[in-house]
C-alpha cells in the first residue's frame, strides 16, 4: 500500500474535497459572521475563500489528468467526462472569482479598516454561484463510474464534441494568433507579479528601510492582478493541450504546487500585523524575513519550472 496516492484519479478524489466541502464550511462561516456581527469570523471566511480558490488549481489539473487515464476504460462515457470537465471549468472560474474578491476585501480591511460596500454582496453572489456549480460538477463526477444513477448522464450526450472545453481548445489551436497572444500576456503577468514580490522582499530585508511597508502594501493589488492574468492564460493553455501538460510530471506538477503555496504565502504580506507594522527605519523581524525568502524562492521556482516545461516533460 502506497503512503501517498500514486495516480491522477486518486489525487483528484482527495483534492476535490477541499473546494467542495471547504466552500460549504467557508460559506457557513461567512453567513454566521453577519448574524453574529463578528469581523473576525468574516475575515476568517475570506481567508478560507482565498485558500480554497488556490486549491482549485491543482484540483482542476488532476481532474484533467484523471480524464486521460480513465477515458478509454470499458464502461466509461467520454461524453459524461467532458460534461464533468465543462462543469468543473465553470466552477473553477467562479471559485477563483470568489477568492479574488475575498483577497481584495482582505486588502481593503488592512488598508482602509473596512472593505467597500459592494464587496460583501459581490462575494456572497459569487460564492453562491460557485457552490451551485460545484454541486453540479460533483453530480456529474459521480455519473462517470455510475451513469445508471444519474439523470445528468442523458443530458451529456455529445458533450465530448460540442462542450465548452472542446470549443475553447479548438479555438485556441485553430487561431494562429491566440497562442502567441496568450504567451505574451502570461509572461507579462508573471513579470508584474514577480516584480511586486521582489519589491516586497527588498523592503523586508531592509534594502528600502527608509520607506514604510504600507507604501509597498499599495502594490499588492498590482501583483495579484498579474497573478490572475497568469492563472487565466495558464488555464487556457492547459485546456488547449491538457494531454501534453499532464504528462509533464517532472515540471508541470511541481509548478502547480508552488503556485498554490506561493499564493497562500502572499496572504502573510496582505493581512498579518508584523509586516504591516514596519515604519520608516524599522527592521523586519526574522519571521517576516523567513517568509519573504520562502515566498521569493517559491515564485522563482514557478518561473524556473515554467521555463523548463519543454525540457522536463516526464512520462
Amino acid at each position: 500500500m502506497d503512503l501517498f496516492p500514486s495516480s491522477a484519479p486518486h489525487w483528484h478524489l482527495i483534492l476535490n474535497h477541499f473546494p467542495s466541502v471547504g466552500l460549504i464550511i467557508a460559506f457557513g462561516i461567512f453567513l454566521a459572521s453577519f448574524y453574529l456581527r463578528s469581523e473576525d469570523l468574516r475575515r476568517t471566511s475570506l481567508v478560507l475563500f482565498v485558500v480554497l480558490a488556490l486549491l482549485t488549481i491543482p484540483t482542476f489539473v488532476t481532474g484533467a489528468a484523471a480524464r486521460w487515464q480513465i477515458q478509454n476504460d470499458p464502461g466509461i462515457s467520454l461524453d459524461i467526462i467532458a460534461a464533468h470537465q465543462d462543469a468543473a471549468l465553470y466552477a473553477f472560474m467562479l471559485v477563483l472569482l470568489t477568492g479574488w474578491l475575498s483577497w481584495f476585501a482582505l486588502w481593503q480591511y488592512r488598508r482602509f479598516t473596512q472593505p467597500r460596500r459592494f464587496m460583501m454582496p459581490a462575494i456572497l453572489v459569487s460564492a453562491v454561484l460557485g457552490l451551485a456549480a460545484l454541486v453540479r460538477t460533483g453530480n456529474l463526477g459521480g455519473d462517470i463510474n455510475h451513469p445508471e444513477l444519474g439523470a445528468d448522464a442523458a443530458m451529456s450526450a455529445g458533450a465530448a464534441a460540442t462542450g465548452s472545453t472542446t470549443s475553447i481548445m479548438e479555438w485556441i489551436l485553430a487561431t494562429a494568433s491566440s497562442w502567441p497572444a496568450l504567451e505574451a500576456a502570461h509572461f507579462a503577468g508573471m513579470a508584474v507579479l514577480f516584480g511586486v514580490v521582489v519589491l516586497i522582499v527588498a523592503r523586508v530585508f531592509g534594502l528600502a528601510r527608509s520607506v514604510p511597508y504600507s507604501a509597498f502594501h499599495r502594490l499588492l493589488p498590482l501583483g495579484v492582478f498579474g497573478f490572475m492574468v497568469n492563472v487565466i492564460t495558464g488555464m487556457l493553455f492547459f485546456v488547449a493541450d491538457s494531454g501534453r501538460y499532464t504528462a509533464m510530471t517532472n515540471s508541470f506538477y511541481p509548478k502547480m504546487a508552488l503556485i498554490a503555496i506561493g499564493g497562500i504565502a502572499i496572504l502573510y504580506f496582505t493581512v498579518f500585523d508584523r509586516p504591516w507594522g514596519l515604519k520608516s527605519g524599522d527592521d523586519a523581524p526574522m519571521v517576516s524575513k523567513v517568509v519573504a525568502a520562502a515566498t521569493a524562492a517559491m515564485w522563482a521556482g514557478v518561473i524556473i519550472y515554467g521555463r523548463l516545461l519543454p525540457y522536463l516533460e516526464g512520462g
